[in-house]
């Protein structure tokens, strides 16, 4: 149904998205409550810094990973500036603060964002495409609903710092789960290169036949 590189991109997405779905509903209360000059406004400010930084990162960056073959080491460096943000709002207390972990999360979104979805186009089953997107999809989908009330919940219970906690190390399971994939990409492309030196000897006797 899926090869090793797509189930270990969805396990990771799976990770994080739930880890970030712990915060999303708390977010804009954690803010307006806890944070100096923390209001409703600047909560939506945050807000637009994120999705503004990961616009304007993504698209250069997506032009230029599509010309590099290790993509995975570049998801990895923008998963674990994702999984940073958490552990940035545990000792958030100013508005700034937080501006600074929306900019780091557009940051390691705008870098994470297109490499995934190179990685898991490439590696589609032709004629499998639109249900293994329902795949994605649904399973990401469940796990942020699911986190969505769990979060709210440990917030209410444990307080906002615990719940940030839990999402740090939702993220961090996602780095791990990337870690393995980039080893295996590692080794892909090592024998791929094996392949092309023990081919050159070949060629060059045929080469050498071939001369007059």
């Amino acid at each position: 149904m899926m090869n090793k590189t797509m189930r270990l991109l969805m396990l990771s997405d799976i990770f994080v998205l739930t880890g970030f779905g712990l915060i999303q509903p708390i977010l804009a209360i954690f803010i307006n409550g806890d944070v100096t000059g923390g209001t409703v406004l600047t909560a939506g400010l945050a807000s637009t810094i994120f999705l503004v930084t990961k616009s304007l990162v993504q698209l250069p960056f997506g032009r230029y990973i599509d010309s590099h073959a290790r993509k995975t080491r570049w998801l990895m460096v923008g998963t674990m500036l994702m999984a940073s943000v958490p552990i940035l709002y545990l000792s958030a207390d100013s508005i700034y603060q937080i501006y600074l972990a929306e900019a780091i999360y557009g940051l390691g979104s705008g870098l994470a964002y297109p490499t995934w979805l190179g990685l898991w186009s490439t590696n589609m089953d032709k004629g499998k495409e639109s249900f293994q997107w329902s795949i994605y999809s649904t399973s990401t989908g469940l796990g942020t609903a699911a986190t969505g009330t769990l979060g709210a919940a440990i917030a209410s219970v444990m307080g906002f710092k615990a719940t940030f906690l839990f999402a740090g190390l939702m993220c961090i399971l996602g780095c791990a789960t990337l870690l393995i994939l980039e080893r295996l990409s590692a080794k892909e492309i090592n024998n791929q290169k094996s392949i092309k030196v023990q081919r050159m000897p070949m060629q060059s006797t045929l080469v050498e036949l071939l001369k007059p």
